[in-house]
Order: C-alpha cells, then sequence, then structure tokens
C-alpha cells in the first residue's frame, strides 16, 4: 500500500484519475493535478516546503522530488515527466518538460517550457533553462535547441504513455 502520509496536519492532495503505485510515498504538503501518476518507489516528500504538480505529470521510479526549510518550494508544470531515479529539488519546472532518467536539478533552478534535461544532467543551484532547448552535461549547458519533432516525440510521448501505463494498474 502506498505510504501517503500527513505532516503537521496538512495531507496531500491528489487530483482525479492520478496513480500511486504500492510502494511510492507521497508526505505532506503536496498537491497534484488530475492524471499524475507516481511510480515504484518514488518519493515526493512536502515535509520542509510545499510541492505543486500541474496535470499529467509522472514521477518515474525511484525519482524524488523534494524542497529546502524556509528557503525553495518545488513546482512542477503540466505535462512534467520527472525519469527514473531523477531529483528535482526547490526548483520551478515550466510545461512539458522532460527531465531524463538520473539528473539532479538544484535549489532555485528554472527550466522553461519545451525543454529536455538529458539522462545524467546536473542543473547546479540557480541555472536557468530557456524554454525550447537541451540541456545536458556536468554541470548541465545547452547543447542545442529543442525541435518540433522532439516536442512531439519525446516530450508528449513520454508524458501520454505514462497516462497510458497507470491505466494498467488501475
Amino acid at each position: 500500500m502506498a505510504f501517503i502520509i500527513p505532516v503537521n496536519g496538512i495531507e496531500p492532495v491528489l487530483g482525479k484519475n492520478s496513480y500511486v503505485a504500492p510502494n511510492a510515498t507521497i508526505v505532506g504538503d503536496v498537491v497534484c493535478g488530475d492524471d499524475c501518476s507516481f511510480w515504484f518507489n518514488a518519493v515526493v516528500r512536502g515535509d520542509v516546503n510545499s510541492i505543486r504538480l500541474g496535470n499529467k505529470v509522472n514521477i518515474q521510479d525511484g525519482a524524488v522530488i523534494h524542497c529546502t526549510y524556509q528557503k525553495t518550494k518545488t513546482v512542477l508544470g503540466n505535462n512534467v515527466s520527472v525519469g527514473h531515479n531523477a531529483i528535482v529539488h526547490g526548483s520551478l519546472v515550466h510545461d512539458n518538460v522532460l527531465i531524463g532518467m538520473g539528473a539532479i536539478i538544484m535549489d532555485n533552478c528554472e527550466i522553461g517550457s519545451n525543454s529536455i534535461i538529458a539522462a545524467g544532467a546536473v542543473l547546479t543551484e540557480g541555472t536557468k533553462v530557456p524554454s525550447g532547448c537541451i540541456y545536458a552535461g556536468v554541470p548541465a549547458k545547452k547543447v542545442k535547441d529543442i525541435s518540433e519533432e522532439l516536442i512531439n516525440g519525446e516530450i508528449n510521448r513520454i508524458a501520454n504513455n505514462y497516462l497510458m501505463y497507470s491505466s494498467w494498474f488501475k
């Protein structure tokens, strides 16, 4: 059974048609929109600050979403995919973003819409990713602008697939 735990009297709020895997953990001040999914061993910890997720957000296996006490909140827009074992910590992620497997997003980063953060990339504290580009490496740097083909072929495809996958478990 999933761990959905209140902290200091604040209970997580899940939108309609959301899926939570049996061993996912959602704690405290977490509010998500509709059609979200939280996969196996994912941890979304709103214990020290708030976490807000838009519609059609998927937090894949082993990913961690957290924030910093009295300093940074975490906000993910609509149609955001957070890949396996990625970490998003105290940052703002706009709509239509793919965060690749194992990527690390540190405090006070901002990722513009229609962007991809490559697998294994590390966004150091305060990094600003403009809309419509791909960042990769350690520390992450812009590698190219994103094409419409990648927006539809990767960002939208993955978000839609995770919505479909979640229906298999309901």
